[in-house]
C-alpha cells in the first residue's frame, strides 16, 4: 500500500425529506447570498425547487437562480454562472440536480474567485481555493456528491476534460432517495453503470498487497449487482435506491482508492463518446468497460481473474486463469446489457467512421502527449483498437 492522505470533511444528510435543511445548512456553512445551480424543468416541475427555495427563505438567505444545465456539462454555462456569482456578490453555491450540475456548480466555485481563465483547471491546474458548495442530489451516478472532481465539456474543440481539488468536495450534501425513484430506467441504469464504472477504475491498479480497499470495492460491486435489477423491477423501491444512492458516494469520495494506483482509461476513452455524441455517460462506459478490460486483460490477468471469482462467482481455472478473466468480463458486460444498457457503437449511436476522429481529440487534443496512462499506458494505436473492438 503507498503512502496516502485523505481528506473527505463533507457532511452528509441522509434520508426522506431531508432537502427541506437545505436552508439551515447553507447557514450553518456561512452562506450569506446562494446561487442555485440546476438543470432542467424535471427540478420545477417535481416542486424541488421550490422546496429548496423555502427552506431558504426560512432561513433569510437571499439567493439567485441560474438553470440550464445538461447532460455532459457545457463550458459556457459555466462562465456565464461564474459571472452571474462575481455581479450578486454570490458567496455559495448550491447544486440541485445530478452530476452535471453539481460539476458545473463545483466549476462556477472555482472560477469565481480566480483571475484566469476558469478552463486552466480543467487543463491541470490544482484548485487551491473555490466558493463553498452545497448539494441536493437527484441522480445516483457520478458520484460528484462527496468528491473532489468535476468534469466540463468545453464547447471550443468538444473537448470534455476534469478538474479536482479538496477546495471543490461539497461543504454538505443532501441524499433523499426518494427524489430518484421517478428518474426513467435507462437513467437509472447509467447511474448503476457509472458507480460501477468507478469502482472498476480503483480495482485496476499496479499496487500490491491492497486487500482492504479491494474488499471494499468488491462489497459496493456486489451491492450493485444485488440492487441494480431490483430497482429496475420497481422503481419505487425506497431501500434499494438507498443502497444505490450511499453507494454511488462511496464509489467515488476515493475512500476505496486511497494508497493505490488507479486506472481511469476508461472513463478518458468514454469521455470522447459522450463529447462527440452527447450520450448518456454510463452508457458510454458499459460499451467502454469490456473493451478496455479485454484489451489491456494480459498486463494483470490474475486481477481480472480475481475480479471474476470474488464478484461475478467464477471458478477460478489455475492452468488458465485468461479464461476466468475473460467469464468475468463477459458477465460484466451481460449484467449491464440486461439492465438495458447498450453493447457496441450501433447501440450508443457512435459511428466507425469516427474513430480517428475519437482517437485524435482522445490522445492529441487540448495539449495532450499522444497517449492516455493509467492502469496500461495507451498510446493512438492502443485506443484506435479499443475503439475498433466496440463497433
Amino acid at each position: 500500500m503507498e503512502n496516502f492522505t485523505f481528506y473527505s470533511p463533507t457532511c452528509f444528510v441522509f434520508g426522506k425529506d431531508t432537502e427541506s435543511r437545505a436552508g439551515a445548512l447553507v447557514k450553518r456553512f456561512g452562506g450569506a447570498k446562494v446561487l442555485i445551480h440546476y438543470g432542467g424543468g424535471s427540478a420545477v416541475r417535481s416542486g424541488l425547487l421550490a422546496r429548496v427555495q423555502t427552506s431558504l427563505e426560512a432561513e433569510k438567505i437571499p439567493f439567485c437562480l441560474l438553470g440550464g444545465v445538461q447532460p455532459n456539462p457545457r463550458s459556457g454555462l459555466v462562465y456565464e454562472g461564474i459571472e452571474l456569482c462575481r455581479k450578486e456578490g454570490v458567496d455559495f453555491v448550491l447544486a440541485v440536480g445530478g452530476g452535471s450540475v453539481i460539476d458545473s456548480a463545483k466549476a462556477i466555485a472555482a472560477g469565481a474567485l480566480y483571475s484566469g481563465d476558469f478552463w486552466d483547471f480543467y487543463s491541470g491546474k490544482p484548485i487551491e481555493q473555490a466558493l463553498p458548495v452545497g448539494t441536493v442530489l437527484t441522480i445516483a451516478a457520478a458520484g460528484s456528491e462527496g468528491s473532489p472532481d468535476s468534469v466540463i465539456t468545453r464547447e471550443e474543440g468538444m473537448f470534455k476534460r476534469g478538474a479536482s481539488g479538496d477546495a471543490i468536495r461539497p461543504r454538505f450534501s443532501i441524499l433523499n432517495p426518494a427524489l430518484t425513484q421517478t428518474l426513467p430506467p435507462y437513467q437509472t441504469a447509467a447511474g448503476i453503470t457509472d458507480i460501477m464504472a468507478h469502482l472498476y477504475e480503483r480495482y485496476l491498479t499496479n499496487t500490491k498487497e491492497v486487500e482492504v480497499t479491494d474488499r471494499l470495492i468488491e462489497a459496493l460491486l456486489l451491492t450493485m449487482i444485488h440492487e441494480g435489477p431490483r430497482v429496475i423491477r420497481d422503481p419505487d423501491n425506497y431501500d434499494a435506491r438507498a443502497n444505490i444512492m450511499w453507494a454511488g458516494m462511496m464509489a467515488h469520495n476515493n475512500s476505496c482508492g486511497v494508497g493505490r494506483s488507479q486506472d481511469w482509461n476508461s472513463h478518458n476513452i468514454e469521455h470522447e463518446l459522450s463529447a462527440l455524441y452527447d450520450c448518456a455517460h454510463g452508457a458510454g462506459l458499459a460499451v467502454t468497460m469490456p473493451a478496455v478490460f479485454t484489451y489491456v486483460m494480459k498486463h494483470d490477468v490474475m486481477r481480472f481473474a480475481q475480479a471474476a471469482v470474488r464478484i461475478w462467482g467464477c471458478q477460478m481455472d489455475f492452468a488458465h486463469p485468461e479464461t476466468t478473466a475473460l467469464e468475468g468480463i463477459e458477465k460484466l458486460r451481460a449484467f449491464l446489457t440486461a439492465l438495458g444498457m447498450p453493447r457496441n457503437f450501433a447501440e450508443l449511436g457512435a459511428k466507425e467512421e469516427d474513430i480517428p476522429r475519437l482517437v485524435e481529440a482522445l490522445c492529441r487534443g487540448d495539449g495532450r502527449p499522444g497517449y492516455i496512462s493509467g492502469f496500461v499506458r495507451l498510446d493512438e494505436k492502443d485506443c484506435a483498437e479499443i475503439y475498433k473492438m466496440m463497433v
